[in-house]
């Protein structure tokens, strides 16, 4: 994501302590093992996920009605138990829940807040694999934050634009809204002829009958949850290859068109250029969504897997920024959205280095200029490896010093192996999830220079540090 705080802790704080429990269903034989937990311990967003098993595959099957803005889904999640499960829990804020079957037959189900608590007609067996069909309809909500931002399934003037971080996802499909619970996905998305359903992956199919246009969409790499996307409108849509002969996929508002034209048109460009600097590309296709999104969206964009997402005609630094997501959040994913600044120091020094690369500041230069200027000292509330609440996971600290933590790294260990860094680590975790104590861990690794006071310092210390290193 590029810049724009998400201010959630208001909304994610209200949904966990919701306590009026609707049952939908009664009666049943109790069966053995245990209730899986609403929740996975995240230190900002205790509420989100669940615990006991571990997602494989989601297929949302959709069908939007852009007039009605109503929404018919049905959500199939195959996944492995962790353990000996009576009960399991999904992510489902707002919707009408109909039905759930869990391998094929009928399971008792109740509401809880965002809980949708799901009772099995037998237990799941440690280590076995199984399958939910959860059928639900309605309207789905925007979740609004104490800040006034929104998030979640944000109508627009010709369908909908998918918000899903951090919490979002969790508006329009049942799931494990966690980042660490990551998963393929397909997406059978039925909208109105003429309008265009967007969502992450390779188009496999389109079909028009009787009215209704069918997409089908695969995306078989791994998925963290908020990353995921059907987003529907009029669009402009570009079918392509890079040189290389990567896929891309651009879908454009017509009214974002000619702003959007020039930064798009270098995106097989920027695409390479990263896969120098960071390695292979991690999936399958590329692209970009430019929506025209209503003024109460004022943030710039959404690092979508395989297709970012901008709010608006985007500049050519946000293409670098969420381009470079693609390597740093959504290939190497964070454990929790306590390490989300793995995700941005690295884009936002993506940024960095194309300004270089464009004839401008250096790294450095940019560095310095934040670090003594006086005109702005948010960088500075917190360290960005201690977020401390979650509305703080889009602020300065976590971009900008973010940044400037890498930008020390390179001045202890040097460009040769700084470089090799920015390859070697989303290499490691091509596809999993990783958190800051194993980056420290990596960095160390690699290079006799002793880091433990750089990271105590820029990583974890609070305030401006008052040393540098020199740059090598």
């Amino acid at each position: 994501m590029l810049r724009r705080p998400l201010r959630t802790c208001g909304a994610v704080a209200a949904l966990s302590v919701a306590l009026l429990l609707s049952s939908c269903t009664s009666g049943g034989t109790a069966v053995k093992g245990k209730a899986g937990s609403g929740g996975v311990g995240d230190p900002l967003f205790p509420a989100l996920g669940n615990g006991g098993y571990d997602v494989r595959h989601y297929g949302l099957d959709l069908r939007y009605d852009v007039a009605e803005q109503h929404l018919d889904g049905t959500a199939t999640i195959t996944a492995k138990a962790d353990e000996d499960l009576r009960s399991f829990q999904l992510d489902l804020q707002g919707m009408t829940v109909t039905g759930v079957r869990v391998d094929d037959r009928d399971a008792e189900f109740s509401r809880k807040g965002h809980k949708l608590v799901v009772r099995p007609t037998a237990g799941i067996g440690k280590g076995k694999e199984f399958r939910t069909t959860v059928e639900y309809r309605g309207t789905p909500e925007e979740m609004e934050d104490e800040g006034g931002g929104y998030e979640g399934w944000v109508k627009t003037a010709d369908g909908a634009f998918v918000v899903g971080e951090p919490a979002g996802a969790m508006t329009w499909f049942p799931g494990n809204n966690h980042p660490g619970d990551k998963a393929a996905y397909d997406f059978r998305i039925t909208v109105p002829e003429h309008y265009t359903a967007v969502a992450n992956g390779e188009l496999k199919s389109k079909r028009t009958t009787g009215g209704r246009t069918t997409y089908e969409w695969h995306n078989a790499e791994p998925m963290a949850s908020y990353l995921a996307t059907a987003t529907i409108g009029r669009f402009d849509v570009q079918e392509s290859r890079t040189p290389q002969g990567l896929p891309l996929y651009v879908a454009v508002d017509p009214k974002e068109a000619k702003a959007s034209k020039e930064p798009l048109s270098r995106l097989p460009e920027i695409l390479t250029w990263s896969t120098k600097l960071f390695g292979p590309y991690p999936f399958s296709s590329a692209g970009a969504i430019v929506d025209h999104t209503p003024e109460r969206i004022d943030w710039g964009a959404l690092e979508t897997q395989t297709k970012p997402v901008y709010a608006g005609a985007p500049d050519t630094s946000t293409v670098v920024h969420e381009t470079a997501h693609q390597w740093f959040g959504d290939s190497v994913t964070p454990k929790t959205w306590q390490d989300t600044w793995l995700n941005e120091g690295f884009a936002t020094y993506a940024e960095w280095l194309w300004e270089e690369h464009e004839g401008g500041r250096t790294p450095q230069e940019q560095f310095d200029a934040l670090y003594h200027s006086d005109e702005d000292d948010a960088r500075w509330d917190f360290p960005p490896g201690k977020v401390p609440t979650a509305a703080d996971v889009t602020e300065p600290p976590v971009y900008e010093r973010g940044a400037m933590v890498l930008q020390q790294l390179r001045n202890a260990v040097g460009d040769k192996t700084f470089f090799s860094i920015l390859k070697e680590w989303p290499a490691k975790y091509r596809h999993a999830n990783a958190d800051s104590a194993d980056f420290v861990a990596f960095c160390q690794q690699r290079t006799d220079e002793d880091l433990t006071d750089l990271f105590d310092d820029w990583l974890y210390g609070e305030g401006a540090p008052h040393w540098e290193y020199e740059a090598a």
